[in-house]
């Protein structure tokens, strides 16, 4: 027998707290958050790629003919970013859902009484993920719908997971980053700079990987949260395996066999383990092949964030009639911008000098997806 899917384009708050407290303890049916604010064009395609029963808005609930039903275990549905390519709708199973936020507790050493602020997009896995666990635990979490450094400061929370520009914007801020018991920072690689001054600040940081298919954040600091095991394929693929993984891409089943090995789902991050623990080189997409030679852009970019004019990066490779690609450095600047022969010089000193720079441009913050993660494609183009 089929579960029921319901589609809520909510604002965080009491009704999308019922609809998905419902889907975790099965009372409801499969919830599938989405942004209230999608232009309605990319909603209406979107829907039909995920063929709900209805739809929950601020206006009311909206049955919606020819539903597909998902696994009964199934509790949670998340659309991903689409930031390198279509988007794919993540089936996630109660059971993965509560695994995840239990590790996290033990990982985290949260108490019974801990309440977790929520200040990220509930549309995404990383905002969905607070509200679970706190339901999970039997806390009422904090709600900020639009992210304030004065409003997260005094909002009193003990647990809360940001993205590195909030954790930068609340550093500028002068905010009392040791009053909350527990950071995490995920949704995009942090600058080492930005980890050191939050702790250096009293922050109780924990870098997270993870997606959607893995409900989160399933690597702290570079090991693995309770039951995760990480691995590498011959070429560097990062493939994890664990309680915490998604059933599979909703109505797509030969993306889920392409993405699964046996217990072992296939990432698209190529990754290398130092010390035991799990460094994230970057994305298999991520790849620029300039005049022949194969550049990880996330190693420039890593780098190139140690330079002490730069404040923030993202590396890509741009269309380049002689090279094939070039290697791009957008920067945003720490005071008087850095100059292009500095940054190659810098990235030289380590890497081959294929991955050097070819092109430096300048802009005053790196634009981002609603998930908090650089938008790759808007800053590929030329």
């Amino acid at each position: 027998m089929e579960r029921r899917l319901l589609a809520a384009a909510l604002a965080p708050g009491p009704r999308l707290l019922e609809a998905l407290a419902a889907a975790l303890d099965g009372t409801g049916p499969a919830l599938c958050p989405l942004p209230p604010d999608l232009p309605p064009p990319a909603r209406d395609r979107l829907l039909d790629a995920l063929a709900p029963h209805a739809v929950l808005t601020e206006q009311g609930l909206a049955p919606r003919p020819g539903g597909h039903g998902v696994d009964p275990g199934t509790a949670v549905l998340i659309a991903t970013s689409g930031s390198t390519g279509t988007p794919k709708i993540v089936e996630l199973s109660g059971a993965a859902l509560r695994a995840s936020a239990a590790a996290t507790a033990a990982r985290i050493g949260a108490g019974p009484r801990d309440r977790w602020l929520c200040c990220l997009p509930t549309s995404h896995i990383a905002g969905l993920q607070v509200l679970a666990r706190a339901l999970l635990a039997g806390t009422d979490p904090i709600v900020q719908p639009r992210f304030d450094t004065a409003a997260v400061t005094a909002a009193g929370a003990d647990l809360v997971s940001l993205v590195p520009t909030q954790l930068r914007r609340l550093l500028d801020a002068g905010a009392d980053l040791a009053a909350f018991r527990a950071i995490l920072l995920g949704g995009a690689a942090a600058p080492p700079d930005l980890v050191d001054a939050a702790r250096a600040r009293g922050a109780r940081l924990f870098t997270t990987y993870g997606m959607s298919e893995t409900c989160g954040g399933c690597a702290y600091d570079g090991l693995p949260l309770d039951g995760v095991r990480l691995d590498l394929d011959p070429g560097g693929r990062i493939r994890i395996a664990g309680p915490v993984l998604f059933t599979g891409y909703h109505r797509r089943p030969d993306l889920t066999r392409a993405a699964r090995d046996g217990a072992w789902f296939l990432t698209q991050d190529l990754g290398a383990f130092q010390d035991g623990r799990l460094r994230v080189r970057g994305r298999l997409d991520d790849v620029i092949n300039t005049g022949g030679e194969k550049v990880v852009a996330g190693e420039v970019a890593d780098l190139l964030s140690r330079h002490p004019r730069v404040r923030d990066v993202v590396v890509v490779g741009r269309p380049d009639p002689e090279w094939g690609e070039r290697v791009t450095a957008v920067v945003v600047p720490a005071g008087p911008p850095p100059a292009l022969a500095d940054l190659r010089d810098w990235v030289r000193t380590a890497l081959p000098a294929a991955a050097a720079p070819r092109q430096l441009e300048i802009v005053p913050a790196i634009p981002l997806l609603a998930s908090g993660k650089p938008d790759r494609a808007l800053l590929r183009r030329p």
